[in-house]
């Protein structure tokens, strides 16, 4: 089973997203010496999220390329906008999965087995936080390990 952190009430998707990748990527596992990491998200949102990745910080570099770049098989951020999208199944690695789109995957089972930790960013947006309970039920009754970041006071 995989673990699955939900960061919820988090006010600007976006940043905190660069936020998190940041810390995920500071914090290298004992046997890997670089995390990978994969966002799942809107084409709209990843843009947004690509031009953050960039200017967030004057002194972090956030090495990431979409899906269906070449290079993102080498990169250790790949942004992919589909749980159904080729470039996903092609990637050889993942440690991490940040969802921060609305739809349940359609095979979180695979999704599990893949990546040992899925993390899902549910926004304050009332359709955003049902769509996250909905997911959060879906992956409770499947048995997987859950954990609930409330971001409110942030």
């Amino acid at each position: 089973m995989a673990r699955i952190d939900f960061h919820s009430q988090v006010n600007n998707k976006p940043l905190y997203s660069c936020r998190l990748i940041r810390k995920i990527m500071a914090s290298p596992r004992e046997d890997l010496p670089m995390r990978n990491i994969v966002v799942v998200g809107s084409k709209e949102f990843l843009r947004e999220l690509d031009t953050q990745l960039w200017t967030f910080s004057a002194s972090d570099f956030l090495p990431h390329a979409w899906g269906a770049d070449d290079f993102a098989i080498e990169t250790p951020i790949v942004l992919v906008e589909s749980f159904e999208a080729p470039e996903l199944d092609a990637l050889p690695h993942g440690d991490v999965l940040i969802h921060v789109g609305r739809n349940l995957p359609k095979s979180v089972e695979n999704l599990a087995a893949r990546f040992p930790r899925i993390v899902e960013i549910v926004s304050t947006d009332e359709a955003d936080r049902q769509a996250g309970r909905e997911r959060y039920k879906a992956y409770r009754d499947q048995g997987h390990e859950l954990h609930n970041f409330d971001q409110s006071g942030q």
